[in-house]
């Protein structure tokens, strides 16, 4: 398989002269710490402290034909994920094998459940999601996942385009900034927090960040809610933990959210994610306090419930798409970035897909029902995982076809790196980001905000920066 892939050409000529190559690091480094594209470290934490993102020095090559594709494609699947989301039956059956086996999966689904039977109190939904693409060898990109819940790095990823084209600038490449497309992710991330807040029409409410006890990636949050604060200066925003929520959270008698003395009007997960954001029962219990609420949640329960693995296998089955999309075109434009996705569960297509996988694991990736990266099972590792799993257990698995995206060099900029650093074999993820606000019958407001790069290396199976093993970047266009 692998001879197959092709290398993309660098934007710039590579390797660089050691001096120059020196010389704008140290620039390009400062210049990321005092922009903001930071973090702080998950080794040495100190909340005081920041050190820079890891970054790739010069911009990408990416298929100029395929990103484009990506941007005209999102609106279209905002709209099939929102009507996906809104489908309580089609939801229920297709996560009812994963329910019995997977803990935190029958925890978001019993809170569905409750809500659903107590009648939902905001119809009203916010999304802002984020599909992510590699292209495989052909160039042609296809859908790795598509992210409903805390699609991170829309704040830091504005920055990245103005720190290469700094980069540029330095190696006197200037002219090559024509090939860096507009990146406004940030700003339409939270204008769309903001849409939302406006359908509330309660002018004293807030926007609430749930955040994780422990925030490393601090300034792609901060960013958000400073934007927030300094374009809506009238829009408040607080932050809160799910266990300050079971704390001091609250409905008022129209079911209105309260926070401490302060109502809430809509509610930004940044964290709820994963397994270790809930202690306890208390975080489960704020989590069902905040969907009974007449707060809009970014995501519903119903909308997390729709980024799940398990979901996006069964949207690449033969014709449910037609469930969702009425138009054959469209349903072709979307199952055109679609890769090989098969069911685990108990049946005939499961056992025909562990064969599958058994027979040519390089093919393959096993993936969880879980966010936020470091989770997927590879190549050799994924016989071992299967025959280490019951039957049972199998079903809250999904097995995908592995895309093997072209390859490109480039220098990985990392805190506490080498210097100078050393050239790298390097495969890239394209994300888009979109928004959308609606209820089951109607949508009213759907965008593509904007996008992100991730770079890591060809060697390295898991490529999220927050996880620590990627970096950020930016698309250079090429025909």
């Amino acid at each position: 398989m692998s001879a197959s892939i092709k290398n993309l050409q660098p934007c710039i000529p590579l390797p660089l002269d050691e001096a120059q190559l020196l010389d704008v690091v140290e620039k390009a480094k400062d210049w990321a710490i005092m922009h903001g594209a930071a973090m702080r470290s998950k080794q040495d934490f100190n909340p005081d402290a920041l050190l820079f993102a890891p970054f790739i020095l010069t911009p990408s090559s990416f298929p100029r034909k395929e990103f484009q594709k990506a941007v005209n494609l999102q609106p279209l699947l905002n709209e099939l994920i929102h009507a996906v989301a809104h489908d309580s039956q089609f939801l229920l059956s297709t996560l009812s094998s994963t329910e019995k086996v997977d803990d935190f999966t029958r925890s978001l689904i019993t809170i569905y459940r409750t809500v659903l039977s107590e009648g939902i109190a905001q119809t009203v939904t916010l999304a802002l999601l984020r599909s992510d693409y590699l292209p495989n060898f052909s160039d042609a990109i296809k859908q790795v996942e598509i992210n409903t819940i805390a699609s991170s790095f829309g704040g830091i990823t504005t920055i990245m385009t103005p720190l290469h084209s700094y980069v540029l600038t330095e190696l006197g490449q200037q002219e090559k900034l024509i090939n860096l497309p507009e990146n406004n992710a940030l700003s339409g991330l939270c204008e769309a927090m903001v849409e939302a807040w406006k359908l509330q029409a309660r002018p004293s409410a807030a926007i609430l960040f749930i955040v994780e006890d422990v925030t490393y990636n601090i300034c792609d949050q901060r960013f958000h809610e400073f934007y927030i604060r300094e374009t809506f200066p009238h829009v408040a925003v607080i932050r809160r933990t799910l266990t300050q929520i079971s704390q001091t959270g609250s409905l008022g008698v129209k079911k209105e959210l309260l926070v401490g003395g302060t109502e809430v009007s809509v509610v930004y997960f940044r964290a709820g994610y994963e397994p270790g954001h809930y202690h306890g029962q208390s975080e489960w219990d704020a989590r069902l306090l905040i969907e009974r609420s007449l707060a809009i949640k970014c995501p519903s329960i119903q909308y997390h419930l729709a980024g799940t693995k398990k979901v996006q296998q069964a949207l690449a089955k033969p014709d449910v798409l037609r469930r969702f999309v009425g138009d054959e075109i469209k349903i072709e434009a979307i199952r055109d970035i679609f890769t090989g996705l098969y069911s685990l569960d108990q049946n005939e297509g499961g056992d025909e897909a562990v064969l599958l996988a058994l027979a040519d694991p390089e093919r393959f990736v096993l993936k969880p029902q879980r966010e936020g990266g470091g989770n997927n099972v590879y190549g050799a590792d994924i016989p071992v995982a299967l025959k280490a799993m019951s039957n049972d257990e199998r079903s809250a698995w999904i097995l995908m076809e592995r895309i093997f995206p072209p390859l490109s060099n480039g220098y990985m900029i990392r805190p506490n790196g080498p210097s100078p650093p050393t050239l790298v074999e390097l495969v890239s993820e394209l994300g888009i980001f979109g928004t959308i606000i609606g209820s089951k019958e109607s949508v009213l407001y759907n965008k593509q905000v904007g996008h992100m790069l991730r770079t890591k290396l060809s060697s390295s199976n898991e490529g999220g920066v927050a996880a620590g093993s990627g970096a950020l970047d930016s698309p250079y266009l090429i025909d």
